[in-house]
């Protein structure tokens, strides 16, 4: 059993984990919220006090951290006793907490793959050139590291481990769909991180077609489909995170990530783009100042949780899976609709930062628990995805699931009856 959770970052993601991890304190203990900026870590608590959401009385602070310097990082999980941390800070940090909780013993969380600051759309596989570097050394140190545990990359890998395990003989393809049918009301902005998000849409497009590496441009390839609840979308085939473990951990020869986009988004972004604007690397201005294009726009562009109040209506996120069960073709979407309005309320963030935030503090409840404390790095996909989804049922983010018997809840009953009919289609 392990307990006391440091979450690292200030953003969205970690002032909703902030939150649920004050509504289940019981199981994780103290709380302690770190980032470069202390006055927003003392924010969220301030939130989370207003809010009343600990569960029971308990420690809740705050504390100034560079988390690229991996020896303060070991240093604050040491001095705050924290075997679990849940790192909800920039990509670019993934490396060094990592290193910092490897060398203290605590257990590793995150929700995005590593990015180096240098480098964008590097050559797959992602997790290969970074994370999964590390593999040997936290088995063989008993370090229990979950990689990707948001919404996609995390509840999205466990859908497909789900749908291996207990719907298919065999997998054809999984179509991953992210559409966030919400408005924010703004001219331009981003839903997470300006830097983080433009890096996604600036390099090559990877999917995993054919079970090898494909490469496309961005916005060349575009699908729509007939969503529950938010409708008709087009969505255009981007790179993701979790492509980069499912291919490995999943016998299917087809896994690819589709994006919802509206064209006024496209357009912004094109000129941005065309105009070098969204370039990472340095220029001269005529003053001779030095500046980086990308980090000027980040800059003047709203603060992701400064949308939170405005925003209105839902996303949807779920995979769409095809493939043969009793020798008969079939299809399962398993999925989440989450509404923006309810996850401000609950917890200040909108519904983008309530989608990556949950899942982590359910990752982190399941390892203070025991059931995911595995002792080594691992994708969610390798892990048991039932607890996960149905402790997510309970936390906010319920999953339901649309196949031949209709569109319907996934309840814990229904979990509780599945038999499984492969062993995850050849999950390594």
């Amino acid at each position: 059993m392990k307990k006391n959770v440091l979450i690292i970052g200030a953003g969205g993601v970690a002032q909703v984990a902030a939150v649920k991890a004050a509504m289940h304190n019981d199981v994780l203990g103290d709380i302690n919220i770190a980032s470069r900026t202390l006055d927003k870590c003392q924010a969220i608590i301030a939130g989370v006090l207003e809010k009343k959401a600990l569960k029971r009385p308990g420690l809740l602070a705050a504390h100034q951290l560079d988390a690229m310097d991996v020896e303060a990082t070991k240093a604050l999980i040491r001095r705050t006793k924290s075997q679990i941390v849940i790192n909800a800070g920039s990509a670019f940090l993934n490396m060094s907490v990592l290193r910092a909780a490897i060398e203290t013993g605590a257990a590793y969380i995150d929700t995005a793959i590593h990015e180096d600051p240098a480098k964008v759309c590097e050559t797959p596989p992602w997790y290969g050139n970074y994370e999964w570097k590390h593999r040997e050394e936290c088995e063989r140190k008993g370090i229990t590291a979950i990689l990707g545990a948001g919404f996609d990359p995390g509840v999205v890998n466990a859908y497909a481990a789900l749908a291996a395990e207990h719907y298919f003989d065999s997998i054809d393809s999984i179509d991953i769909i992210d559409v966030n049918a919400g408005s924010h009301g703004r001219y331009f902005a981003t839903n997470f991180d300006p830097e983080i998000n433009f890096r996604e849409f600036t390099g090559t497009v990877w999917s995993w077609q054919q079970s090898q590496w494909t490469a496309n441009k961005m916005f060349e390839v575009s699908r729509t489909d007939e969503l529950p609840v938010v409708g008709s979308h087009k969505t255009y085939l981007t790179g993701h995170d979790e492509l980069h473990s499912l291919s490995a951990n999943l016998d299917v020869p087809d896994i690819r990530f589709w994006m919802g986009f509206g064209e006024h988004y496209i357009n912004v972004f094109t000129v941005l783009n065309n105009l070098g604007l969204l370039s990472n690397e340095p220029v001269v201005t005529a003053e001779g100042q030095e500046v980086v294009p990308l980090k000027v726009v980040k800059a003047v562009l709203p603060d992701p949780a400064s949308l939170a109040p405005d925003y209105a209506g839902k996303t949807f996120i779920g995979d769409l899976v095809k493939g043969m069960r009793g020798g008969v073709a079939s299809e399962v979407l398993i999925y989440n609709i989450c509404d923006h309005e309810e996850t401000f309320a609950e917890t200040g963030s909108q519904a983008i930062s309530y989608t990556a935030g949950v899942p982590a503090v359910a990752a982190a409840i399941l390892i203070a628990k025991g059931e995911w404390d595995c002792h080594h790095m691992v994708n969610v996909e390798e892990l048991p995805p039932v607890p996960f989804i149905s402790l997510l049922n309970r936390m906010g983010l319920p999953t339901r699931i649309r196949d031949g018997r209709g569109d319907r809840a996934l309840t814990d009953e229904e979990m509780r009856s599945l038999r499984p009919v492969s062993t995850r289609l050849g999950v390594s």
